[in-house]
């Protein structure tokens, strides 16, 4: 298994702003998160962050979604908490990219083409106090320290896209595969993590976690060792 803070940041590079409260009032959530992890925020005039009280807790909730045939079930749940900073000059159009991503948005332009006017919709980002996560069966709390200074997964974008080709053309031998590991049958099997350290595979609704024998160190690693996996005997 990836390392916790690792896994945390893979989660939130993947994950889209559902919620945002302020002091604990639910805000109007827009956003995505830069390539540090930090969530970053389109704020309109008039709402709770336009003023920008520094002492105000914020709140972001990001949450990652598995889609599994038709339907979607929820993966992870992060939220991080901390306090709002505007982002400088310099870097907005970065920052607007990061929302962009998650929250196609036409303030965006206005953000940027005005920015610094009082009327003009703000970029926000947070400045991480903790961050708390929830995935699978694994809850806790990360400092920030500990969540800004991991990486995601560089092999993240592999991994989804196998996953996604799995999901839609294998798995049937993705079936075979996992009950040769396991020695019995399976009804219903899905591949729900793939990691540079294993595969997650939700099967029959319960999740088993099959590791490499060593970490994948390229994307033509991970593809080798999910075929092992397909391919088991």
């Amino acid at each position: 298994m990836l390392p916790i803070p690792e896994r945390v940041r893979t989660l939130a590079a993947v994950a889209s702003v559902a919620r945002l409260s302020v002091d604990g009032a639910p805000c109007p959530a827009r956003g995505g998160v830069d390539e540090r992890g930090r969530p970053v925020l389109l704020v309109r005039p008039g709402e709770a962050l336009h003023g920008l009280r520094e002492d105000a807790v914020v709140s972001v909730d990001l949450t990652v979604m598995r889609l599994l045939g038709q339907v979607e079930h929820p993966r992870g749940l992060v939220e991080v908490q901390g306090w709002a900073q505007a982002v400088p000059a310099g870097e907005a159009r970065a920052a607007a990219v990061a929302v962009a991503a998650s929250s196609a948005d036409e303030g965006l332009f206005d953000a940027l083409e005005r920015y610094g006017r009082r009327d003009a919709p703000r970029l926000l980002r947070l400045d991480v106090g903790q961050v708390i996560y929830l995935t699978g069966q694994e809850s806790g709390v990360l400092d920030a320290d500990d969540y800004l200074d991991a990486s995601p997964d560089p092999l993240t974008e592999t991994a989804e896209r196998a996953l996604a080709h799995v999901n839609e053309a294998h798995r049937i031998q993705l079936a075979a595969g996992v009950a040769r590991q396991l020695g019995e049958p399976a009804a219903e099997v899905w591949l729900w993590e793939l990691d540079r350290c294993g595969a997650t595979v939700r099967v029959d609704g319960t999740l088993v976690r099959f590791p490499w024998p060593a970490p994948a160190r390229s994307a033509l690693c991970l593809e080798t060792a999910l075929r092992g996996l397909l391919c088991a005997c």
